[in-house]
């Protein structure tokens, strides 16, 4: 295996892999050209999703050719414990493929690079609102090219939150009970509909809080990079039900059950009121 790329030389390769994911978006979505099919229940994917990840493993594959791909449309069924080593690209090429067959704007190509677990550079790129939020480790957080921060908030009470609901519904009593815990206090919920811009979203302050089971490392290993880097605190919350066990085979930064992003300060508040039964 040839030497690892730095952090930097890896996120100018996740920056060019996006930005080409998001030009087949965009294309394919503004000529009409999207053909829509079901992965399972509530769960689509779009002609767009296989080119555009197609389009950027190829962008990653002709700088490190024998690195892994974790991505989302092309390894469903791969072994998680395969990727918890080594260098590793973990691919959403249309996080929020909802929003995106309905028109809707809040879309993102996430592209993390990981080694042995942890990651090392991260870009997300909304390509309808032309924003790009990247990060390196230990370099901070920026979004176009300016630093970005976490806020300050910390009180419950004044935190704007935005969560996310699993196509897979079994869990709806205790789903709705966190809701109304949270929605009792804060500020007030938002369901924006692509995660990895909405951890991107806490890493800029636009959002204080963001929480969601059932998440997988595509769709915040990029993400929780820069959210760290931003100043946010990442955790979990504890399970109450087994449906939200979908990455207990994957370590360290590419584990993503009951994921918890927040401003820092506000952090164990929400921890807290997330763990009550």
């Amino acid at each position: 295996m040839t030497a690892l790329p730095s952090p930097q030389e890896a996120l100018k390769v996740a920056i060019e892999a996006a930005q080409r994911g998001g030009q087949i978006a965009r294309e394919q979505r503004n000529q009409s050209a999207v053909s829509i099919s079901l992965k399972a229940a509530r769960n689509l994917v779009t002609t767009a999703d296989i080119a555009s990840e197609k389009a950027i493993i190829q962008t990653i594959k002709s700088y490190f050719p024998d690195h892994k791909i974790l991505a989302e449309e092309s390894s469903q069924n791969a072994e998680p414990s395969t990727f918890n080593s080594g260098p590793v690209w973990v691919i959403d090429p249309i996080d929020g493929t909802t929003n995106y067959a309905h028109g809707h704007k809040q879309v993102g190509v996430s592209i993390g690079y990981a080694v042995d677990g942890i990651a090392q550079a991260g870009a997300v790129l909304s390509p309808f609102q032309d924003e790009l939020f990247t990060a390196c480790r230990g370099g901070g957080a920026f979004l176009n090219g300016q630093p970005i921060r976490a806020t300050e908030t910390d009180l419950l009470s004044d935190a704007l939150i935005a969560t996310g609901f699993p196509y897979e519904r079994s869990n709806i009593k205790n789903i709705c009970a966190r809701l109304e815990r949270l929605l009792r206090t804060c500020r007030d919920i938002r369901r924006l509909g692509a995660a990895s811009l909405d951890i991107c979203w806490v890493a800029c302050g636009r959002l204080d809080v963001f929480y969601e089971e059932t998440l997988m490392p595509w769709d915040g290993t990029a993400g929780c990079l820069i959210a760290r880097e931003a100043g946010a605190r990442i955790g979990h919350f504890p399970y109450d039900s087994d449906s939200q066990k979908k990455t207990v085979g994957y370590e360290k930064e590419l584990f993503m059950d009951n994921l918890i992003v927040a401003a820092p300060r506000v952090f164990d508040t929400v921890a807290q009121a997330l763990a009550e039964q």
